[in-house]
């Protein structure tokens, strides 16, 4: 049966469409690593030492399909990760033991950190959203956490139930010899092949993943203690320039930006749409239905 997916008046596509989510993934990233044995998995299982930049990718695409794609293409997408994860095994260096990729309490720990990650950047850099429709974003998502195996009613669908998981979880959490590699990676990539042509500009990425390392929470800087603190206003503001600077951009440059197939994706869900009776012209972030919604840029 193909899987559901979230239709475009959905709290997650007004999330998900904003380009504060590059801000969200790399965060989601630092803050997935301080969980060890989900970042030895990464570590021993992908090329992310050499390629930190592709795994954003290759998230975002995971993301991508989930959020815009066919529920065809998203239950196509959620077998291939739940198969490849059903194959992997992590060597556990506090036991020495090998221990199976796809436990919940790991697949879990990402996907929290990932959403939150997504919901916490876009409501401070600024996307419009009351109180309920932050609730309602972790509640859509935990069918996204389906897709990795996980039963969507262990999966916490509030901001009090995502708080209160974060802070159950903290004890867990420490900052590995591979954590602090991976922050330090995420703020100087290997930049992948499609995106070489930035190669020239790659010191400028330093500032953008100082800025996803700034909005980590508190108690996550204070375990990594990567960078020197600054005032958070400051952090705020920058956040905030960055989402304008970023939505200003035509969509069809800023696809330059996701790997091929991704981009094949996204044009797929606007034929899709426009079947549909959407309006596509200003493309998925002006994305319009002419009988009764308004543009879901924000």
């Amino acid at each position: 049966m193909p899987a559901t997916v979230q239709p475009p008046e959905s709290v997650t596509w007004r999330v998900h469409i904003d380009r504060s989510m590059w801000v969200g993934g790399v965060r989601s990233l630092m803050l997935q690593a301080l969980h060890p044995l989900a970042m030895w998995g990464v570590w021993q299982n992908s090329n992310f030492q050499e390629d930190p930049f592709g795994r954003l990718q290759r998230t975002s695409d995971f993301v991508g399909v989930g959020t815009f794609g066919s529920p065809e293409e998203v239950e196509k997408a959620g077998a291939r990760v739940r198969a490849i994860h059903r194959s992997l095994r992590i060597l556990n260096h506090d036991t020495g033991r090998k221990e199976r990729l796809d436990q919940p309490e790991l697949l879990l720990w990402v996907h929290c950190a990932e959403v939150y990650s997504y919901l916490e950047v876009a409501r401070r850099a600024g996307l419009p959203m009351t109180d309920a429709m932050a609730d309602r974003y972790l509640d859509e998502q935990r069918q996204s956490a389906t897709y990795v195996g996980l039963h969507a009613e262990d999966v916490p669908g509030s901001v009090a139930e995502m708080e209160t998981y974060m802070a159950e979880m903290r004890p867990r959490l420490r900052v590995t010899e591979e954590a602090a590699a991976t922050v330090r990676f995420l703020m100087w990539p290997s930049m992948p092949e499609n995106l070489k042509f930035l190669a020239l500009g790659k010191p400028g990425w330093f500032t953008f993943g100082a800025l996803c390392y700034y909005t980590l929470p508190d108690w996550a800087r204070h375990m990594y203690k990567a960078l020197p603190e600054v005032p958070q206003p400051a952090v705020t503001a920058a956040l905030r320039s960055f989402r304008l600077a970023m939505n200003s951009v035509p969509e069809r440059w800023h696809d330059y930006a996701f790997a091929k197939q991704t981009r094949d994706m996204l044009a797929r869900a606007r034929q899709r749409l426009a079947a549909e009776g959407y309006d596509v012209s200003h493309g998925l972030r002006g994305l319009k239905d002419p009988r009764r919604w308004p543009t879901f840029a924000g």
